[in-house]
Formats: C-alpha cells, sequence, structure tokens
C-alpha cells in the first residue's frame, strides 16, 4: 500500500519511562497507528535539537508533528528552528500533519496565532463539530457530523493563518481542525492516544501540580464510558499523508 514512501516524525515531547518501555516511546505510538507496510519511517528529536537537513526533507513524503509539553507560542530555539522548517516544508508542498502542539506550531509558522486556552484544560474525551466542507476528508456512505477525539492541552489557536480553513470545532475549543492548502492539516486533539495514555499523563499533571487532585479524580471517573472514534481517525491521517483522499 505504502510501498517506497518515507516519512518523517517531529518528535517534540520527552518521552516518559512507562511510555518507552510500553510503546516504545511516542515515536512508537505514531508509527504504530500510522505506518503501512513497505514503508520507511523515522524520527528526528526536534526538541533536543535534531532536525533534517536540506538533502534529508527532499527524501520524505511527509512529516508528523507531534504533541508537547512546551508551549507552541514560546521561543525556545528549538521551537523557533522548527518554526523555520515547517516554513520551508509548506515552500516545497510537504505534506504535514500536525497534532496537538503540532496543530498549533504549524499554525504558527503558516502566520497564525495561539496562546493558552481562555477555557483553561481541556483533557478526556471531546466531541468534536466537522464543517461541511471536511466531507472529502472522510470516506463514508454517511455524512459525519461529529466525532470524538481525545484531548490533552491548554493552548489553543487564536487566530488562523491567512487561506487556513476551519474544518472542526467543539464547545471549549474553536480551532478543532483545520487545513492549509492541500499538503497541511493540523488536529488538537490527539488521535493516535489510547485510554492508557491519558491516565498516565493525568497522573503526570497532577504530580507536577498542573491539574489539581479533584479535576484529576474527575477525569478519571469519566474515562472509559465513551470510546473515540479511532479507526475513523487512523483513516483520516493515513489517506491524507499518503495522498488519498
Amino acid at each position: 500500500m505504502g510501498v517506497g514512501k518515507r516519512f518523517a516524525v517531529l518528535l517534540c515531547a520527552e518521552d516518559s519511562d512507562y511510555v518507552k518501555k510500553r510503546y516504545g516511546g511516542y515515536y512508537g505510538v505514531y508509527v504504530d497507528m500510522l505506518a503501512e507496510e513497505g514503508e520507511t519511517w523515522d524520527v528526528f528529536k526536534v526538541a533536543n535539537g535534531e532536525f533534517p537537513d536540506d538533502e534529508q526533507i527532499g527524501r520524505f513524503d511527509g512529516f508528523v508533528i507531534t504533541g508537547s509539553c512546551h508551549d507552541a507560542h514560546g521561543n525556545d530555539v528549538w521551537i523557533c528552528d522548527l518554526i523555520s522548517l515547517l516554513k520551508k516544508l509548506d515552500s516545497l508542498n510537504k505534506k504535514v500533519l500536525g497534532i496537538c502542539f503540532g496543530h498549533q506550531i504549524l499554525c504558527r509558522a503558516l502566520g497564525g496565532k495561539t496562546g493558552r486556552a481562555i477555557s483553561g484544560w481541556d483533557i478526556g474525551l471531546t466531541t468534536i463539530h466537522l464543517s461541511p466542507s471536511s466531507s472529502n476528508l472522510f470516506s463514508s456512505s454517511k455524512i459525519l457530523t461529529t466525532l470524538s477525539i481525545i484531548e490533552c492541552h491548554r493552548d489553543e489557536i487564536r487566530e488562523l493563518p491567512p487561506k487556513a480553513e476551519v474544518i472542526a470545532w467543539s464547545e471549549k475549543t474553536g480551532v478543532e481542525m483545520f487545513r492549509y492548502g492541500d499538503h497541511v492539516i493540523g488536529i488538537q486533539g490527539h488521535p493516535e492516544y489510547t485510554q492508557d495514555i491519558l491516565i498516565h499523563l493525568v497522573d503526570r499533571l497532577r504530580q507536577r501540580t498542573l491539574i489539581t487532585d479533584s479535576y484529576s479524580d474527575e477525569l478519571k471517573a469519566n474515562m472509559g464510558k465513551v470510546e473515540p472514534d479511532k479507526d475513523v481517525w487512523k483513516k483520516l491521517c493515513t489517506s491524507f499523508l499518503k495522498g488519498r483522499l
């Protein structure tokens, strides 16, 4: 299906020991969701300053930007370098899929604005509403109007880049998905997450006092009641990256 194609994960997160042991790191989580037989997948730990050079960029058919505990509106050296890389990928019309932080940093690189979410943390399973123009992204016999996805963020897109289009929103977040041309899609939620990963992250956030004990308990009590639409998200992400839409 994907014979000869090559993709890169731009890893913006530090792997916890738990995620390393259980999933082979976040790189392993993305490859598990997106990789198909015959493809080559590589990883660049951009949060550690590891970036592809021009020759390497030319070898890849597409790129995936992961989530991160860092702020997309920050000015760390690696974040500024990532913005420069994303501008270059845009100029080359490379397929780029941004997830959570990746969604936000793509927006910033293309001329939009990001910042702290006015409504605060959004953690757990969220129902997002799809715009009518998103129908060509989903190969389904019926028109989808909503989808569920796992979320874990406290930042958001404040202003879209020129020529970008909102293709999904939720009650808490105005831009859950956006499209820029035919080569860029940003998704605020985490199509790659499992409930297990989310529970692990909730525990880490509580340990770092980024969320309260009561909020953590509330989140865990609600987990597992409804499952995210993982198969639909997987098909969307793979079809977009591999030019099948």
